[in-house]
Order: C-alpha cells, then structure tokens, then sequence
C-alpha cells in the first residue's frame, strides 16, 4: 500500500487541512509541530488537541517533529521533517501550494545542481535576507517567478530541495479557498490567519473546522500570556547571544528593544531590518524563550496518535526505527520537553504535555 507522508502544523486543523488529507493516497502519516510552530509563535492549542482533530479527519499516524525542527527557517524545517518521514518509510510528500507546477522536475534541478546553488546562495549580498537569496536562487538556475503571496508554494520548494536524491514523489495539492491571511467568511474554506484572530467565535468556527467541539474546549496559548517570561529571560540573562542564533548585533537590538516593548508585536517590529525578517525574529524569541541552545536531535520518534492502520504501519517500522510512545523518566528530546513545559505557563488550564502521555487512538 502507498503511504504518503505530510507534514503540518494544523494551527488549527482546519477544512482545508482535511480536503489535503481526503486527496492523499494510501496509509497517511502526518509529522507535526509540537506547541511552536515554524513562524516562531506558540500554537493556538496543544499538539495533543491538534493530533486528536487530525486523527478524526483522515491522518492514520500523527508523529511529533522536535523543537528544533519545527521552529526554523523554510528549509531546516523542511529538511528536518521530511528526514523523519523517510525514516517512518513513505513513498510520497503531499503538499499544498499556490502553484500548479511540477516540484518534482525543481527537485531533480537541485539534485543535478546542489553544490552551484550552495555557492551562488552564499555569494549574494549579506543585506539580503535568506528567503530573499533563496527565491534568486530558484530564479536563476529553475525559472522560477514569485508573486510574494505564496507561502506554501515557497515551502513545496524547500521540500523539493529536502528529498533531492530520495524515493520520494512530490504530491502538491492546489490549495483551496482564500489566500493564506485572507479574513474572508464568506467561502467553505477559511485561512489559519482567520481562524486564530476568532477564536472567541464559535459560530465561525463551527463553519470552517471539523470537530470545532475539541478546539473551542483546548486551553489557548498566545504570545501575549507568555511575553512576560520572554522578557524576564531578555532581562535577566546578561550575554543573550548563549542562546541558538543569537548574534551579538541582534543581542544588542533584542536588549534595547526590550526596555520599551510591551507585546511581543511590538518587540518584533523595533527589531526586524531588511536582513533580519519579522519571522527570523520572532523565531530567535521563542528560542529564548524556552532557553534554546544548540543540541543534537533526537534519535527516536514520538509518536501523538494512530488510528488502526497507523499502528499498523508503525509495527512493521519498529524494527528499523526507535518508535517513542510514551516519555518517561527519560527524556525523548529535552528541549522539545523543556519548550513543552514552558509552553504550559501560557495556560493554567493546560495538561502535562509528556510525562505519562500515550499515543491517542483514534477508530
């Protein structure tokens, strides 16, 4: 049987999320950010919640990627991800995008080409930011043209980049209804930008997310509720740059910015530049604050939930990989716990997000 492999954030899970599911093959195993997403925020709910929604809506295998996967840039998180699915044995990487193009045709330019787009990434001006070379990159040596509007189209990119040289097919799906911040309500399919800006609105909710009963009830986690432990770790930390890429020019700025910053928001706009975008910056923020310094990955995978054919598959893996189900005294990857457990000072309402948890089944 195929099995095609997604990866996600689900924040929220939302009608869109289950229309890419119903369009994927075979046994579907979904690998998704824990409680921070790859922009640098906390998720709205906790990754158990999201997994369960998942589950209930066409994802067969709900596996966790590691906190310093989930929060990077396009192509470490791209990387990172799609090194996991090829371990859990997937023949396909379905993806949404704006684009209708042919990836897998981008991924083999890469393949033939990776060490003349290394060097020509590396030799463009250090005033420009990384997602800004990245897009030339594509355009000089793909023909590749951007519109500024198409995030997911960027990150099918990056996934052609990760599985350059694997055996896996590339399965973008076109996504569905408004653009990727639209604040429409007036389509079956509505942006995660939406969603999360009303979350006080069942009703609207309602409209656009399968099973909308599970997210409503989940605590919530927002910047704001966490800001404050951010800027005691901004305060009371006198070299910020022992933190993951942490530079000291950004030290600088994040320790002036501070002083008269009240919201994360305001944080991030004091101190995004041309080189340094908003999504770099509230990266580097949620690094510090969950104390991030570099650290190996772990070497097992942690598994959320299954439905029966999910478990399934996992048997017939055990043997190859290191199936994580459940944290123990031991840690499975202590950043990821320690980021978990800062996380839950967002919301008193909050469970233990590990110790003890096993994987959600799901008939």
């Amino acid at each position: 049987m195929t099995v095609t492999g997604i990866i996600a954030e689900f924040n929220p899970f939302h009608n869109g999320h289950k229309y890419l599911l119903s369009q994927a093959e075979g046994v579907k195993i979904v690998a998704m950010s824990g409680n921070f997403v790859q922009r640098g925020e906390p998720a709205i709910v906790d990754k158990w919640t999201r997994s369960e929604m998942a589950l209930r809506n066409g994802a067969d295998l709900v596996v966790e990627l590691p906190f310093l996967v989930a929060v990077q840039s396009a192509d470490y998180f791209a990387q990172g991800a799609v090194d996991i699915l090829e371990r859990l044995g997937v023949d396909k990487l379905a993806f949404g995008t704006e684009e209708n193009l042919d990836y897998q045709y981008f991924s083999q330019i890469y393949g033939d080409n990776q060490q003349k787009m290394v060097n020509y990434l590396q030799s463009l001006p250090a005033d420009l930011s990384y997602p800004q070379k990245t897009q030339k990159m594509w355009k000089k040596f793909a023909g590749v043209a951007f519109t500024g509007n198409t995030p997911n189209h960027i990150l099918g990119l990056s996934y052609a980049k990760a599985c350059a040289g694997k055996n896996i097919q590339l399965t973008p799906i076109i996504r569905q209804g408004a653009g990727y911040h639209s604040q429409a309500e007036n389509e079956k399919y509505a942006s995660a930008t939406a969603l999360r800006k009303r979350m006080n609105c069942s009703g609207f909710l309602a409209k656009f997310i399968p099973d909308h009963e599970l997210l409503i009830r989940s605590p919530k986690v927002t910047w704001s509720a966490l800001y404050p432990f951010l800027r005691y770790q901004m305060i009371s930390h006198p070299d910020l740059t022992t933190f993951y890429q942490v530079n000291q020019e950004l030290a600088v700025r994040l320790r002036e910015a501070a002083k008269t910053s009240y919201t994360t928001e305001e944080l991030v706009e004091q101190v995004t530049t041309k080189r340094y975008t908003k999504a770099r910056i509230r990266r580097i923020l949620t690094y510090i604050l969950v104390g991030a310094r570099d650290e190996l990955l772990p070497s097992g995978i942690h598994v959320l939930g299954f439905t029966q054919a999910g478990q399934e598959h996992l048997k017939k893996m055990k043997k190859k990989i290191e199936v994580i189900s459940r944290i123990g005294q031991e840690p499975w990857d202590s950043l990821t716990q320690q980021a978990d457990r800062i996380y839950q000072l967002g919301n008193v309402k909050l469970e233990e997000q590990n110790f003890g948890r096993i994987p959600i089944m799901v008939d």
